[in-house]
């Protein structure tokens, strides 16, 4: 206990200790969606944006985080704007919109040198300089968020995996996009400080990627990554005490760990359960499919009713 307790008396400490478990299980929250939506590059292409952005608000005497996430949202709508005909993939749209906004960015801080530091913190996190204002805002961002995605939990949910039939059974898939594409941009926003605008996507992957391993169920799965990203947020501020290391890189390293360590786990069960179905009868050896035939049979009647009934109530 005393190794547990001997950190929290240092106030830094603790400030850093309560935006990493917030920010931790925010991310873990909102990269459920982001892996789902195959939208891991606009979540590391926006923390681009909002770097520009946090700049160009500086540089206008205006709030870091109100220069951030009016240009973390802009990219956002550009990228919206860009791919909707069809014509010019995500992909495309991400690198020219978010790397020009941090492009932008770049050639500030080069002709303004005077707070090239301070924008150093936001590239690569500075969570021991987090302060009480920085706590508030990722409070706030972190409670709306949650409040958020509990109420659009079913449009969420629907469009996510089927935007076109979502958009038959009247959701207006427009808003939902929108509403997530401002909920990611302050997602991101909130944790630049703590582990950086470099780092930010492994950040909302990795613990959503983790949790997709450990279960099929789609709430699981949200509840699982939540967990997962508060642990890896405090373990991570831990370890960067113990060894004295950056903050935000042993968030990312030991989330990576654990992703190592459920892969490695749910290939050996899977191993086992291959050679539990196999059988020897003398000298002949043989595999029985039919039991996992079952089990996938059972799980897509499973998923054929939960999808179902998520439709007829998203209605």
């Amino acid at each position: 206990m005393e190794f547990l307790l001997e950190p929290l008396g240092y106030e830094f400490f603790r400030h850093g200790l309560l935006a990493a478990l917030m920010v931790g299980a925010l991310c873990g929250l909102v990269g459920v969606y982001v892996i789902l939506r195959g939208m891991s590059y606009v979540g590391h292409g926006l923390s681009h944006a909002a770097f520009g952005g946090a700049v160009v608000g500086f540089t206008l005497n205006f709030n870091f985080y109100a220069g951030a996430a009016a240009m973390g949202l802009l990219a956002a709508l550009l990228i919206n704007r860009i791919t909707k005909n069809g014509k010019i993939k995500s992909d495309a749209a991400i690198g020219i919109v978010t790397t020009a906004m941090f492009a932008l960015g770049v050639v500030i801080i080069s002709q303004v040198r005077t707070f090239t530091q301070s924008f150093e913190a936001a590239l690569f996190g500075n969570i021991l300089g987090i302060t009480s204002k920085d706590l508030l805002v990722i409070g706030l961002v972190t409670a709306s968020t949650m409040i958020a995605m509990f109420f659009m939990y079913r449009p969420l949910l629907f469009s996510t995996f089927d935007n076109e039939a979502a958009r038959v059974f009247g959701i207006r898939t427009g808003i939902v996009q929108l509403t997530f594409s401002l909920l990611l941009t302050l997602s991101i926003i909130a944790s630049m400080n703590v582990v950086g605008v470099t780092m930010i996507a492994a950040t909302l992957i990795t613990p959503a990627v983790t949790a997709r391993m450990m279960t099929d169920r789609f709430s699981r799965m949200l509840i699982y990554s939540f967990i997962i990203g508060a642990i890896t947020g405090v373990a991570g501020m831990y370890l960067s005490y113990i060894f004295n290391a950056a903050s935000g890189a042993t968030i990312v390293l030991f989330g990576a760990l654990l992703f190592c360590l459920t892969a490695a786990i749910k290939f050996i069960r899977e191993k086992f359960m291959l050679r539990a179905n196999l059988h020897r009868h003398g000298g002949l050896m043989h595999f029985h499919p039919h039991d996992e035939g079952h089990i996938s049979r059972d799980h897509e009647r499973e998923s054929s009713s939960e999808s179902g009934e998520v439709a007829q109530k998203a209605k």
